[in-house]
């Protein structure tokens, strides 16, 4: 999962939250949650890392909890273009239910431009991507992908949404773990009967362009929290 050339560090605290540092040091942080929240279904721990940036991708306190965060970080949200020091950001509006947002509301799908890294941040994702979303973001190296269903994709729908993006490398979130309460599945749905599926020794991955693969992988964190 590493190889030369510049390299962007990974960073997975659990849920959505994930921590993306540049090759040049700029820090972003993606839907950091609130610890405890939901009735203590949100069993992660306190993210206490400094970032420059966080983008939010909608208003639940699973993915909102950018305030808890140390130091003064850009917020971002919603759609548009945004830029922090090296990296460029594009937020593309979308919903977080099959109803058009009916039932959950809105939802921002981030993309990430950097060191010659497209990664693409689905948040709460809860329908395929529609074909004019889809267009506008491209092609992805990585994917972070919902795949726990209920609240967001499901298995099969995170598959379809990861192959209309061509994504070299996805790596899902938002499953149900030890440290999450939520009624959703667990990693094992997603991953089941797929052979290019690789399991990471830690929270972190470093990537460069040279380490993509050739075809599609699935690269399964720990999370840190």
């Amino acid at each position: 999962m590493r190889s030369g050339g510049l390299s962007v560090k990974l960073k997975w605290f659990g849920h959505a939250a994930f921590l993306l540092t540049a090759a040049r040091g700029t820090r972003i942080i993606t839907d950091p949650y609130i610890p405890g929240s939901f009735d203590g279904g949100i069993g992660y721990g306190p993210i206490e890392e400094t970032a420059d940036a966080v983008t939010v991708s909608h208003n639940h306190d699973d993915h909102a909890g950018w305030r808890l965060l140390p130091g003064n970080p850009q917020l971002i949200r919603g759609a548009g273009s945004f830029k922090v020091e090296s990296v460029s950001i594009s937020g593309f509006d979308t919903a977080h239910d099959e109803a058009g947002g009916a039932k959950r509301g809105r939802n921002t799908v981030y993309l990430f431009e950097l060191d010659g890294l497209r990664l693409c941040h689905l948040g709460d994702l809860g329908e395929e991507l529609p074909k004019p979303v889809a267009g506008a973001i491209g092609a992805v190296d990585v994917l972070l992908c919902p795949v726990g269903g209920l609240f967001t994709l499901d298995a099969e729908q995170a598959h379809a949404v990861a192959a209309s993006l061509k994504a070299k490398v996805v790596i899902p979130m938002h499953y149900k773990t030890a440290k999450l309460g939520f009624p959703i599945a667990g990693v094992v749905d997603f991953i089941r009967g797929r052979e290019n599926v690789k399991q990471a020794s830690s929270a972190e991955v470093e990537i460069t362009t040279a380490a993509l693969p050739a075809g599609p992988e699935i690269w399964v964190l720990n999370h840190a929290l």
